[in-house]
């Protein structure tokens, strides 16, 4: 038993036909929590509780913190969310319906991240956003499930915070030997901290966020998943703010889901067909979800940019 669903492998004919490829979507928006954070959240929550961890305390205002709080409930354990000013009443209106005390703190989610580790107990379990192995073993567990289907991609594109995500994919592909397939990673430009890091050889901070998809707002990728992908074949692409908001617009309007412009960066590579795509064929999107977007956020977002 897992917190986390085994969410559907399909073939998107709209995006496949786009593109003159075969163009499958990995579709963890439809995990409970909204977004594939539980799968590596819930697995190191389950294991924390085993050990007998008697709260969890998260510093994320969006997804993870979803996550912790979605599988703080099914567990039965208590959980504290500090999230910096800058988060929407919308997204500790979530927190809260699943029972997470939420804390609010600082101008940002490092600010809230240093009050969280300072009241950190014995019997507390701290559940990091996306630096953790734990949570990567947890994620892996996606590649696993594709491993089982008749489909082996030539690509796969996903998109890029603090490196999770990116991470536990490369797990899976070494767990599964397939380790040959490249990663297309998308981020928006103003939070290019896995970009501006691959092309000086090191991880750089960034100085600020300047992108409207803050769940891609990481100053920096973790060093673990920064280690991970200097040694997998990488192609790191760059996108603009309105391109992951129209791919957000568009992709609901095609599939009937909504996703987050984080989300959405991993769409537009191909809802722009840009040049990279044109030496695959089966191309994998992980469709990462977002549990906290509205669609008003996305249009109000095309509308600030374009005006």
């Amino acid at each position: 038993m897992t917190l986390h669903i085994e969410t559907p492998l399909v073939r998107s004919d709209i995006l496949s036909d786009l593109v003159n490829k075969d163009i499958r979507l990995k579709l963890d928006a439809l995990q409970p929590s909204g977004s594939f954070k539980i799968r590596g959240i819930g697995y190191a929550c389950e294991h924390h509780a085993g050990r007998g961890a008697k709260a969890f305390l998260s510093s994320s205002g969006g997804n993870a913190g979803m996550a912790v709080a979605y599988a703080g409930k099914k567990l039965g354990i208590p959980v504290k969310v500090v999230v910096p000013e800058t988060t929407t009443p919308r997204s500790i209106g979530l927190l809260e319906e699943d029972n997470a005390e939420v804390i609010i703190h600082g101008t940002s989610w490092l600010e809230a991240n240093i009050l969280a580790q300072s009241i950190m107990t014995d019997e507390t379990a701290f559940i990091h956003p996306f630096d953790d192995e734990l949570l990567w073993l947890g994620h892996s567990s996606m590649i696993d499930e594709i491993h089982t289907t008749e489909f082996k991609p030539d690509l796969i594109i996903l998109s890029v915070g603090g490196g999770g995500l990116l991470a536990g994919v490369i797990q899976g592909l070494m767990k599964n030997n397939w380790e040959d397939i490249p990663i297309m990673t998308v981020e928006t430009a103003g939070a290019a901290s896995l970009n501006r890091s691959l092309k000086n050889g090191k991880i750089v901070e960034l100085k600020k966020i300047t992108s409207l998809a803050t769940s891609l707002g990481a100053k920096k990728v973790s060093e673990g998943a920064f280690q991970l992908a200097k040694d997998h074949k990488i192609t790191s692409t760059l996108v603009s703010d309105l391109d992951t908001l129209t791919a957000c617009e568009r992709f609901l309007s095609d599939h009937k889901i909504l996703v987050e412009p984080a989300c959405g960066a991993a769409l537009s590579p191909v809802y722009n067909k840009m040049q990279d795509l044109r030496n695959f064929n089966k191309i994998l999107v992980i469709v990462c979800g977002g549990s906290t977007t509205s669609i008003d956020d996305i249009r109000n977002g095309i509308t600030a940019l374009t005006n």
